[in-house]
């Protein structure tokens, strides 16, 4: 079979790779998209989607519970657990054959196989009918990543999961373990303490959800406590012996090595990016680990690659993805896109109580050499949370004492997630504590207390 040739190929059609792939055909360049398994990636089809299916199932839940605080009543609550999942993978299906539909609204041509770059401009596919070669002067890499496994730890799809066996649970936990508590640790742990499994999480650092303001970690541990769910930080599981519907864990903690015996195991102790065999070894390309090394602008050094999403630097989520394959396909049409900023990502858990937050912690402010305003407020104060039966959460904000520059936002609590995109367009804009201000927030939402936690960094909280 001859060569076909392509202005772009992109690899992998995650969130990252077909919004690239979408964003290069839009700029007038003939697309091709290779993908080995599922349009949409990781997130659409064992990631953001169908995790937050199943999350609304268990918030839903948790509210059937609290019936009677609303005046309404619900009885025999329960659940059933493959009707859960069946939903989840239901609305992955759906936005999964949106994906194919969008390739062919753009004309992308869509190639299914497994890639590799045998030189610099050729994508050679190994597809099941054989091997198919591309060639493109830019090629997009956008492989992903996938669950890093630890020595003695590894999955087996029974009694020790991924993510993946978490999302089809062959049967409901009774006695959980999950190790990491990021946000996919968390995650989980929260949607199966909520249908009732007795669950604990181990977690290496001094505290969960480590990438999070001290603060906001601080609280939600508090909140998942009250839920039942066991903490254990600065804790390490150094074995799992595997008996028959049984898993004893060897967990470190403080110099001591104690068993506990569970049912189920959940790891989500990080990830590894899907680099190996593609050939970028012979091509030159710099690794760090298992991810691939990039300036500002996604590209490699090799002419014509470019590595976005997860299979390079951090932060790993889809809309940071998303947002460099639009940057680089502009890229590759001449223009002057500006490099994706970090610190201006936001970050969103959605456990109960939801975590969001954007650019520096307190911490991480002072480190930088700032002298910082910080403001707070709970909750507790807010009108629409107490309506809501909510009242437990926080808004943390942190300025420059000197310009007034909104140098991050952590959250924690009902709907921030929903919430923080404000922070983040403020950010986005350049804003300072003036304009913030100086915006009238409806009433009554629970946007108000973002207004608040502002005036409260200045000494002018209204409402605490």
């Amino acid at each position: 079979m001859a060569a076909r040739s392509f202005d772009v190929v992109v690899i992998g059609a995650g969130p990252g790779g077909y919004v690239a792939a979408i964003r290069a055909s839009q700029l007038g360049k003939k697309v091709a998209i290779v993908e080995r398994e599922h349009l949409g990636g990781i997130c659409l089809n064992w990631g953001c989607i169908p995790t937050k299916a199943m999350l609304r199932s268990a918030d839903i839940f948790h509210l059937m519970q609290r019936a009677g605080e609303f005046g309404l009543k619900a009885e025999k609550i329960g659940f059933d657990l493959d009707a859960v999942v069946k939903r989840s993978r239901k609305v992955a299906g759906q936005l999964t054959s949106g994906i194919g539909h969008l390739m062919k609204k753009h004309k992308i041509t869509v190639v299914m196989g497994e890639a590799t770059l045998p030189a610099k401009g050729k994508v050679a596919v190994r597809t099941d009918t054989g091997t198919e070669e591309l060639i493109a002067p830019a090629i997009i890499l956008a492989t992903g990543a996938r669950a890093r496994e630890l020595p003695g730890l590894e999955a087996d799809g029974d009694l020790v999961w991924t993510y993946k066996h978490a999302l089809q649970p062959k049967r409901m936990p009774k006695k959980l373990l999950v190790i990491g508590s990021g946000a996919i640790g968390i995650e989980f742990a929260s949607f199966y303490n909520t249908l009732g499994a007795d669950t604990t999480v181990v977690e290496v650092m001094d505290r969960i959800l480590p990438v999070e303001d001290p603060e906001i970690s601080a609280f939600a541990r508090k909140q998942f406590e009250k839920q039942g769910m066991k903490i254990m930080s600065k804790a390490s599981v150094k074995q799992l012996d595997r008996g028959k519907g049984t898993v004893t864990a060897h967990i470190e903690t403080g110099g001591k090595t104690e068993k506990h015996d569970f049912d189920t195991v959940i790891s989500a102790v990080g990830i590894v990016a899907n680099t190996e065999g593609l050939g970028l070894d012979k091509l030159g390309v710099r690794m760090d680990r298992s991810f691939v090394v990039t300036d500002d602008h996604c590209r490699t050094g090799v002419e014509g690659l470019y590595v976005i999403g997860d299979a390079t630097n951090g932060p790993w989520l889809a809309h940071k993805a998303s947002h460099e394959g639009v940057m680089v396909a502009e890229l590759i049409a001449g223009g002057h896109p500006h490099p994706v900023d970090p610190d201006a990502i936001a970050g969103c858990t959605y456990c109960h109580p939801q975590v969001a937050s954007v650019g520096l912690t307190e911490a991480q402010a002072k480190e930088k050499g700032h002298k910082v305003k910080v403001g707070r407020f709970p909750f507790i104060g807010n009108g629409k949370a107490i309506a809501m039966g909510e009242p437990e959460g926080l808004i943390k904000t942190v300025f420059d004492a000197g310009t007034g520059e909104l140098l991050g936002a952590h959250m924690v609590g009902a709907e921030v997630t929903e919430l923080i995109q404000g922070y983040v367009v403020g950010r986005t804009l350049e804003t300072t504590e003036a304009e913030l201000m100086n915006t009238v927030f409806p009433h009554p939402t629970l946007s108000e207390m973002m207004h608040e936690s502002v005036l409260d960094a200045y000494g002018r909280a209204l409402h605490m």
